[in-house]
């Protein structure tokens, strides 16, 4: 838990010094990394809302996902990772302005629901900002928790180094 809240505070440094708003659509992570952003003081200077959005019906409902698009590869992928995050910054959009980049994570935690294309471990990232988005898969290991856990730190990173590069 400690790499969490340094992770957390680092982005919000981050976040701060580019008078940036974060938003973020999680599906296998349940809200872990907006629970480690909270967690740090004054981070409504930086964090606009955050989205869990574990079934299909609500990464449909709530970020505007694809019913096509799930169908067709299936809610653990890079293509549902980008439309997560791209949905969540617009979401953010609509009617305030406030998220300048948006993380999203959908992934296999297990113990079950992994597949020989998509094992156990699976996550896809997306991150989108106004004029670009990207997209990674990374595999983990352990049990339900410690995947998880390394999802969240990993969506922290990759936000941290967008930010920074």
């Amino acid at each position: 838990m400690r790499e969490l809240e340094k992770l957390a505070t680092e982005l919000g440094t981050a976040l701060k010094a580019r008078g940036f708003m974060l938003a973020l659509a999680e599906s296998c992570t349940g809200g872990m990394v907006a629970q480690a952003v909270t967690s740090v003081a004054g981070s409504s200077a930086w964090f606009d809302r955050g989205f869990v959005t574990y079934s299909n019906a609500s990464k449909i409902d709530m970020l505007g996902v694809s019913a096509e698009t799930l169908e067709k590869f299936g809610a653990v992928s890079e293509q549902i990772a980008a439309e997560m995050a791209l949905g969540c910054l617009k979401a953010s959009a609509l009617k305030h302005g406030h998220a300048q980049i948006a993380g999203s994570i959908t992934g296999i935690a297990g113990p079950d629901g992994g597949t020989a294309d998509k094992p156990v471990g699976t996550v896809c990232f997306g991150i989108a900002q106004a004029k670009q988005h990207t997209t990674i898969t990374q595999y983990f290991t352990g049990n339900r928790e410690a995947i998880r856990q390394q999802a969240a730190i990993a969506m922290m990173a990759e936000l941290i180094n967008q930010l920074n590069s």
